[in-house]
């Protein structure tokens, strides 16, 4: 059983979604479109910004496919992407004075379970640089991340626990099609906002599942 931020074929977990075929099957919220959707977030709430910086785990398998993403949504947005790899804490730190150094108007965090323990830090240099920033996780934006947008994890854990049961009581993991994450939730945090000097448009927060105030 598994929980797959990168695509479960490409990645050799398994042999198709509908048919895994082997000993594993799970779930995945891999979905490259709401990398498009988050930088249209982004140019949402900073217009004006030009180019946008995508941070990166080169360490990460995802990263590769996020960056090939962001390029494809960033066309159509008529944006520049300053992808910056970052893997580490000092990295992270470097990032950030890279990020404020060539300008960049926004930021856009990848999806990474380092950088998901690294939010505090995150949380902190965005706020101490005045970045705008858009996280995946939602739990994130909950502890003073600007936004996110991405799947309810918690819902992904949930459906998780259903295929366990039904492995645990005979059923075949190479029977089980891999199921994608279908709920997406886009949090926004407005006391960040302010703090950033930002007055989010009303689109934005009308389409969002949660406002924190």
């Amino acid at each position: 059983m598994f929980i797959s931020g990168v695509d479960p074929v490409a990645a050799g977990l398994v042999g198709s979604l509908r048919r895994p075929g082997g000993n594993l099957t799970g779930l995945s919220n891999f979905n490259t479109s709401l990398t498009a959707k988050r930088l249209e977030l982004l140019h949402e709430i900073v217009p004006r910004a030009s180019s946008i910086a995508v941070l990166v785990n080169p360490k990460s398998p995802a990263s590769q496919t996020i960056d090939a993403g962001a390029e494809v949504a960033a066309q159509a947005l008529g944006l520049q992407l300053d992808v910056i790899a970052a893997s580490s804490e000092g990295e992270i730190d470097a990032a950030f004075a890279t990020i404020v150094q060539r300008g960049a108007g926004a930021l856009l965090v990848a999806g990474d379970a380092y950088f998901n323990m690294r939010r505090a830090q995150l949380i902190a240099l965005a706020a101490r640089h005045r970045l705008p920033a858009i996280y995946e996780r939602r739990d994130i934006a909950m502890v003073g991340g600007l936004m996110s947008y991405g799947v309810n994890t918690f819902d992904m854990y949930r459906q998780a626990g259903v295929y366990t049961g039904q492995i645990l009581n005979g059923a075949k993991p190479a029977d089980l099609p891999v199921q994608q994450a279908t709920k997406v939730e886009l949090v926004v945090n407005l006391k960040t906002a302010k703090s950033l000097g930002l007055e989010l448009p009303t689109s934005v927060l009308l389409s969002a599942d949660e406002v924190i105030e």
